[in-house]
């Protein structure tokens, strides 16, 4: 085989013999490249649910080669980071945590280092990997997944610096192994790719556009996510409820969520993210009347202005934002709206900005993903004007966020007092019996209870509210 540097694919490949083939014969190889039985896996992953839930898959590929994962670098064979383009910020943490790692290249054998997500799809990220960082063994995309079994093989018999960037696929592969990171929450992808284009975003330049999984393919693994115990089942995709527009019969996302609460069992359904241009009254019908559909909507707005969102690309208006929300409240009073903001987009003036605040004001989100504007390669808004000074960017950022926290707060003097049914998620480790419980609200409340409770449904009454932190106290069975 040949030993040629910068060993770069474009489609699927198979030398090594089938996926299976290639398992097969890896742990033996890495029992002869390591001198141990239990070669080690370290991943750590950047970015959103999508990167969560592919770096699942990739756990579960690492397991079937003979790997065990570590939380320690120090102690892995095989350190992969997978990344995520979205903003300018998560690649640096990238470029530096990659660096941080150099050092484990002095160890005899070394660690393989790979690198995979969304960054890895832009020609210029690849560039800079190969010039600046060129103890990185292996890069490769999302799209090119379903390879790993190959890339190790190849790299276990001395190939040098893979690369694997295929583009888009034509067809959803099922079946892949999974290694999940909870064992009572999921995520669920449902959809792939992005078709919406909005002038700042680079997922449909690195994820490729829409691609639906069959329903009965979802339907099937939701079903056996329940039979194995699993509480609470996140829908995710770039734009869920766009789910099935590309498909060649009828199916909505909205009936894809009538058909998972038909599951028998005791579990919830979260699902994001949402594109309000897609939200219709059908999905939050669908909503109001699915008892295990949680009543929490993530609806990124990005801007108040309609000038501002025209330039984004956004596909509808203020005014449309606003009617969502007041249909979606009128079938669900109880319902508790998140959402996704932009700061300091090119051309956003002071009025554009008081017309976020102002909607702001008027919805009264339960809480906000919040971000100054980060110009992405490839995308429109890169090459728009920004006469916007940084340091008036930061002002309004900060005026955004201080309204939004106290919104956040009065919220919670709100829930004082109040009984909800909590999902137990985790102990907070520095402070004895103290669990994170998740209300449907997507609101975490903070009470004591043995670390048994975790993973179970419990009842809690707020006691506190510090600014929007909640405390309470776990209610007995009645």
């Amino acid at each position: 085989m040949s030993n040629k540097a910068d060993t770069v694919f474009k489609d699927n490949y198979s030398e090594g013999g089938s996926a299976a083939d290639c398992l097969q014969a890896i742990p033996e190889l890495l029992a002869s490249r390591f001198n141990t039985e239990s070669p080690r896996a370290y991943v750590r992953t950047f970015g959103c649910q999508s990167n969560v839930a592919d770096s699942e898959i990739i756990q579960g590929f690492l397991e079937l080669s003979g790997f065990a994962l570590t939380q320690s670098p120090e102690d892995a064979h095989l350190i992969i980071f997978n990344t995520c383009a979205i903003r300018e910020h998560a690649q640096d943490r990238v470029f530096g945590n990659v660096g941080a790692v150099k050092k484990y290249k002095t160890k005899q054998p070394s660690p393989f280092i790979a690198l995979c997500g969304c960054m890895m799809q832009q020609d210029y990220v690849v560039k800079k990997i190969r010039k600046n960082y060129p103890f990185v063994d292996l890069i490769f995309g999302p799209n090119a997944i379903s390879e790993l079994p190959f890339l190790l093989y190849r790299l276990l018999k001395g190939e040098k610096r893979l690369i694997s960037t295929p583009p888009e696929k034509s067809i959803i592969e099922e079946g892949l192994p999974l290694k999940r990171d909870s064992n009572f929450k999921a995520f669920l992808p449902v959809m792939y790719g992005c078709d919406n284009f909005c002038s700042y975003c680079v997922v449909p330049l690195v994820r490729g556009r829409e691609r639906s999984r069959e329903p009965q393919a979802v339907i099937k693994e939701a079903e056996a996510l329940v039979k194995a115990g699993y509480k609470d089942i996140t829908l995710i995709g770039q734009n869920v409820n766009s789910y099935g527009k590309n498909m060649h019969f009828d199916y909505t996302f909205a009936k894809l969520l009538e058909s998972i609460n038909a599951v028998p069992g005791d579990f919830l359904i979260r699902f994001m993210t949402s594109h309000p241009k897609d939200c219709g009254k059908d999905l939050l019908d669908t909503m109001a009347r699915c008892e295990k559909v949680t009543k929490h909507l993530h609806l990124p707005f990005q801007s108040g202005s309609d000038s501002v969102l025209k330039a984004m690309n956004r596909g509808y208006t203020r005014q449309n934002y606003l009617s969502l929300i007041e249909y979606a409240k009128k079938v669900m009073p109880e319902l508790s709206v998140t959402g996704d903001v932009i700061v300091g987009f090119p051309g956003e003036t002071e009025d554009d900005f008081e017309e976020t605040l102002d909607l702001i004001e008027q919805v009264r989100f339960t809480s906000l993903y919040t971000f100054i504007f980060s110009p992405r390669k490839g995308t429109v808004a890169y090459r728009l004007e920004d006469n916007t000074p940084r340091e008036d960017k930061v002002k309004r950022f900060q005026r955004l966020i201080n309204l939004q926290e106290g919104i956040a707060a009065e919220r919670a003097q709100t829930m004082i007092g109040c009984e909800y049914r909590v999902l137990c998620e985790n102990r907070i480790e520095a402070e004895g019996l103290k669990i994170e419980g998740r209300t449907q609200g997507n609101v975490i409340i903070e009470f004591e209870a043995e670390p048994s409770v975790i993973g179970t449904f419990q009842n809690v009454r707020v006691t506190e509210a510090k600014n929007w932190l909640l405390k309470g106290e776990m209610l007995k069975d009645k």
